[in-house]
């Protein structure tokens, strides 16, 4: 039966298991030999990575082919208006061509969300919202591409879903493993973007000293 894990990605961890430089990879979070990363998650972003030992589970999890639909809670500099709402709803064009339409809705700041470190550097004299963006495809930074296409930089980046799959009760670093594997991913989120977010720890969640993961829910640290 293939394996698949949800790690809640730290941010600062590259989404590999190997890195030349010495960076903080996937290797130091997750001990499980014959796993790879089910598509990207880039290291400045944080939240739901899935990981499998089983090449077409993975290939159906990250091929854009499937369209399965990722949630993400997006701080951004600024308070998006409607007309950009709406751009981004449509699809913005972006330098490698349109993008599809996307889900998006403005959304408070996600309660007991844990503290991001280094912290997100902001200017004082602009204010920062959080949306929740839902999209069908996965290019190479796209969201981060679209906010800024409408004007609204991202600051900060959480992925909260894949599929049903969501981040619900894992810290940052921590992980557990789906007992069952669906032989087809989940088609869509069952839970809203506005769900009660997992709190995690109460401080600085720094790469290299997160504590040590757990492989299935029961055994998980939880909220």
């Amino acid at each position: 039966m293939p394996r698949l894990i949800l790690l809640n990605k730290p941010y600062g961890v590259l989404p590999q298991f190997t890195d030349d430089q010495g960076r903080p990879t996937l290797a130091e979070l997750v001990p499980v030999k014959g796993v790879y990363a089910a598509g990207r998650l880039d290291r400045d972003s944080e939240g739901l990575l899935a990981l499998s030992d089983d090449g077409p589970l993975i290939a159906r999890i990250a091929s854009p082919a499937n369209k399965m639909p990722k949630t993400y809670w997006v701080q951004v500099e600024g308070v998006p208006t409607d007309e950009a709402l709406e751009a981004l709803r449509r699809g913005v064009t972006l330098k490698d061509g349109p993008t599809l339409p996307a889900e998006v809705r403005r959304m408070e700041e996600p309660e007991a969300l844990w503290p991001r470190d280094p912290p997100v550097r902001y200017r004082a004299a602009i204010p920062t919202s959080w949306i929740a963006l839902t999209l069908r495809e996965g290019r190479n930074r796209q969201v981060r591409r679209m906010t800024a296409a409408v004007g609204f930089p991202t600051l900060r980046l959480i992925r909260w879903s894949i599929g049903d799959w969501t981040l619900d009760g894992l810290a940052p670093g921590q992980w557990r493993e789906v007992p069952q594997p669906p032989a087809t991913p989940p088609a869509g989120p069952k839970a809203t973007p506005g769900s009660k977010p997992p709190t995690g720890k109460r401080g600085p969640v720094k790469p290299r000293r997160t504590a040590a993961p757990r492989s299935a829910p029961s055994r998980s640290r939880s909220r």
